[in-house]
C-alpha cells in the first residue's frame, strides 16, 4: 500500500510541529507525574508496524502498579499519553494518521495474523486515525474502519483527522466522538471512486 504523494513530508512537519506546540504541556505533565508516583516518564512497548515488522512505541506512562494513576486518567481520556510518539513517526516508524498500532499479543487474541490480513499491515500505524478516534475497542468496528481509511487516505482525510484529534486534546475522545456521531451517524466502508479495492 503506497502513500499518497506528500504524506511522509505531513508526518515531519506535523511531528516536529506537534512536538513544539506540546513541550509546555509535556513539562507540566512530566511534572505532575513525577510529584505523584515517581519515574519513570515514559512507557515503552513493542508494537506491529508497517509489513509487520516490530518497533518500539514512546507513550507518556499513565499506570503504577496495574492501576491507573489520577494524572494517567486525564491522559488517557484526551490522548496526550500519545504525543511522545511524535518521536516515531520522525524515525519513519508511524505515520501522524493510519490504522491503530497493535501489540502482537493483540494480533493473536483478534486472529489477526492470517496473511488474508495484510492489507491492514500495508501502512504505517499511526497516533490517530478513524479506528482510533470512533472505534474504541471494538475489533470489528476498528478493522472496518482501517479499511475504511486505508481505501480512501487523502491529504484532506489526514488533515481533517488531525484537527479531531487535537480537539479530542482538549475537550477529550468522548466528546469528539459524539459530534463525528452527530454530523455523521453512519459511516459506510465504501469504496472511494476510482481508487482501487483493498484485497480481502
Amino acid at each position: 500500500m503506497s502513500d499518497y504523494p506528500g504524506k511522509r513530508l505531513l508526518d515531519v512537519v506535523g511531528a516536529s510541529a506537534g512536538a513544539a506546540l506540546f513541550a509546555p504541556v509535556m513539562a507540566a505533565i512530566a511534572t505532575a507525574t513525577w510529584l505523584e508516583d515517581g519515574p519513570p516518564l515514559l512507557f515503552l512497548q513493542r508494537r506491529v508496524g508497517r509489513d509487520r515488522a516490530p518497533f518500539t512505541t514512546f507513550k507518556l506512562r499513565t499506570m503504577r502498579a496495574q492501576r491507573v494513576t489520577q494524572v494517567g486518567q486525564w491522559l488517557r481520556r484526551t490522548g496526550l499519553d500519545e504525543v511522545p510518539q511524535f518521536l516515531n513517526v520522525c524515525r519513519g516508524e508511524m505515520s501522524l494518521v493510519g490504522p491503530r498500532p497493535l501489540t502482537a499479543n493483540d494480533i493473536e487474541r483478534l486472529g489477526w495474523h492470517s496473511s488474508t490480513l495484510d492489507w491492514r499491515f500495508a501502512a504505517k500505524p499511526g497516533i490517530t486515525g478513524l479506528s482510533q478516534l470512533l472505534a474504541g475497542r471494538g475489533a470489528k468496528a476498528s478493522r472496518r474502519l482501517d479499511r475504511l481509511y486505508l481505501e480512501r487516505q487523502s491529504l484532506r482525510l489526514d488533515v481533517q483527522l488531525l484537527a479531531l484529534s487535537f480537539a479530542a486534546n482538549i475537550v477529550g475522545k468522548t466528546a469528539v466522538r459524539e459530534w463525528i456521531r452527530q454530523a455523521r451517524p453512519r459511516v459506510a466502508p465504501s469504496r472511494a471512486a476510482g481508487s482501487p479495492p483493498l484485497k480481502a
